[in-house]
């Protein structure tokens, strides 16, 4: 049977059990250093902690390990690497082909999405030295996924949910070229959710202070089908800043939908256990730029998040008239006291309130200022739901069935979990037959079937003692427990893990000249290459690089097209060379590739060419 693995973000311990307890059948979170999100790091004893939770599920953990590394940091990414090894976690995620060169221990590695795993020939170079499983880039449409699937026998995994980057995965140099801090190197600065003005060649304004580069955030939920059929076999939720709320609601929703999904393709889960939650998920009620399905198939769609990159929220109706202190609301949505209200004022800037008050359509909100007749409003904070969510207590449990017989000269316990796995306990105990036989049978089952505090939950008890013997509720209990603790051992003993199949060889890197593109900042990563028949022509843009006039992003959006000015379409084209300028005055040349579908962003500094 095919296991799908539905992957979820842990930005510290608590999300990460949450994460777990929620659904996921993996987690993936940082150690203290060099993963792609800085801020998003975690002790050694936070990974051991989550590991051992994760695993009572046979679910997994990853620890990334995704940026480029110089010279100097080598030894003591290795050295963290051996440590999260021994804290147990089940792979790691890397972006630098120099680790590749080093004595890593023996835990599976993971090509990182930064490695921008696009290509079939990439993909199965990344087989061929050592890697279990690719992260593959986000732009690829169905029939591309399944091009990389006839190619190669790795786990192939995919985002599904979540923020998008604009820029190919691990080839946008815009933050580093700002400002010098690299999104390589996990200190992205967000540049593309900054307001930018469009100019043309003779430095007119075409567009003013829009969120030109801002896109919507990824959500797949109506083509996992597709995905699973096309070959993906992890499913990944982005978000390893998103707090608890977050992560917990899309655990939910796409444990749902899988849940309802894999029966009907021959497929499983890739974990243990059931979950129970006590809220209902929706997606749209935790922070999202809207949502778009990117460019998984042909159907070509607007996917520019413009007038904002922040979340504003869903439809809740307009205002139909306002009082000094109040407004009624027209539209059938509910409002409550806390809810966040979201608006564009008279500039088309994302503004908003909170609900003081609310009596059916008439709302009293904290400040009135902005709310006008006719103003569309947006909730972007449902209050009641974010507090159900931060209340909650998802529960997981694995299914067990139990049977309790007579044997010669005792009893027998035996357990069989969901997956198979089984034990059985004898014990030697004189007992004769109970006076109350109803009543004995009652307490043996209660107290057998008593596993609430632990992993377990009874699906289903068989005594077979006839007549029912009597046995001290205390001697019950203590057998249960030893029988828990006998499977939970035999779980472990059995547990699937991933091995690492590591052997080094010369096989050829699909590109022979590598340039600033292919990230190469430490010698371990030449090496790598080198032995692999490349030639490191210039190093990664971390090394230094002046990146004025150089291509700081490529990617499959296009504002042409955004913006329904596209030339393939027949649409009137905006003229000549176009800018892209900053508050600070730093401009972005846009070269667009037409044949490819594809918008190129270049660097030129500050300011303004044609202004200089």
């Amino acid at each position: 049977m095919t296991r799908i693995e539905l992957l979820a973000p842990a930005r510290d311990l608590d999300t990460g059990l949450a994460a777990i307890n929620s659904g996921a059948d993996a987690v993936y979170m940082g150690a203290a250093r060099f993963g792609a999100r800085e801020a998003a790091g975690n002790a050694l004893e936070d990974i051991e902690s989550l590991a051992r939770h994760a695993h009572k599920y046979w679910a997994k953990v990853y620890v990334t390990l995704n940026t480029l590394l110089r010279d100097d940091e080598i030894e003591e990414a290795v050295c963290l690497a051996h440590r999260v090894y021994e804290c147990g976690a089940d792979a790691l995620i890397i972006q630098d082909f120099g680790l590749l060169e080093c004595d890593l221990p023996p835990i599976p590695l993971f090509a990182s999405t930064q490695t921008h795993n696009a290509t079939p020939e990439k993909v199965a170079f990344l087989e061929k030295v050592g890697f279990q499983r690719v992260i593959l880039a986000r732009e690829l449409n169905l029939e591309q996924i399944r091009a990389i699937r006839a190619q190669t026998s790795l786990e192939l995994e995919t985002f599904i949910h979540g923020a998008l980057c604009v820029s190919y995965s691990g080839q946008c140099f815009l933050s580093y070229a700002c400002g010098g801090r690299s999104g390589n190197r996990g200190q992205c600065a967000q540049p593309c959710r900054l307001p930018y003005s469009l100019v043309d060649g003779r430095g007119r304004i075409l567009l003013k202070d829009r969120h030109l580069l801002s896109i919507r955030d990824l959500n797949l939920t109506d083509h996992l089908h597709a995905l699973v059929s096309s070959g993906i076999t992890s499913f990944k939720i982005e978000g390893r800043l998103k707090d608890k709320t977050y992560v917990m609601n899309v655990v939910g929703h796409y444990r749902r939908k899988l849940d309802a999904l894999l029966p009907e393709l021959g497929a499983g889960k890739s974990s243990s256990g059931e979950v129970e939650l006590d809220f209902t998920p929706d997606p749209h009620k935790t922070f999202n730029r809207g949502y778009t399905t990117y460019f998984l198939s042909e159907d070509r769609h607007r996917i520019g998040s413009n007038d904002t990159p922040k979340m504003v929220g869903e439809p809740v109706g307009t205002v139909a008239s306002v009082a000094r202190n109040s407004f009624v609301l027209a539209g059938s949505a509910e409002l409550h006291r806390g809810d966040g209200l979201s608006f564009f004022d008279r500039v088309h800037e994302l503004t908003g309130t909170t609900v003081s008050r609310a009596e059916g359509n008439l709302i009293w909100p904290a400040k009135m200022a902005g709310i006008q007749p006719g103003l569309e409003l947006y909730r972007n904070h449902d209050h009641r739901f974010i507090t159900s969510l931060r209340r909650s207590e998802p529960r997981r449990k694995i299914g067990v069935r139990m049977t309790f017989r007579a044997i010669p000269g005792g009893y027998q316990l035996a357990m069989k979990d969901e997956d198979g796995i089984g034990i059985t306990r004898d014990w030697a105990c004189a007992s004769g037959p109970a006076q109350k036989q109803d009543v004995a049978r009652a307490s043996m089952e209660k107290q057998l079937t008593r596993l609430g505090g632990t992993e377990f939950a009874c699906t289903g008890l068989e005594l077979a003692v006839e007549p029912a013997p009597f046995l001290a509720v205390s001697l019950l209990n203590e057998r249960r427990r030893n029988a828990v603790d006998d499977l939970r051992e035999e779980r472990r003993l059995r547990r699937p893990t991933l091995k690492a199949t590591r052997v080094p060889n010369e096989i050829r890197y699909p590109e022979r000249e590598l340039n600033y593109l292919s990230n190469v900042l430490n010698r371990k990563a030449a090496a790598f290459f080198h032995r692999h028949g490349s030639v490191v022509l210039e190093p990664a843009v971390e090394s230094g690089l002046d990146m004025r006039g150089r291509r700081v992003m490529t990617m499959k959006y296009c504002i042409k097209y955004q913006l329904e000015a596209c030339p393939r379409d027949g649409r009137t084209a905006l003229p000549g060379t176009l800018w892209l300028v900053d508050p600070a005055g730093r401009s972005l040349r846009l070269e667009f590739d037409c044949d490819a579908c594809r918008m190129n962003v270049i660097f030129e500094g500050n300011p303004f060419p044609e202004k200089a």
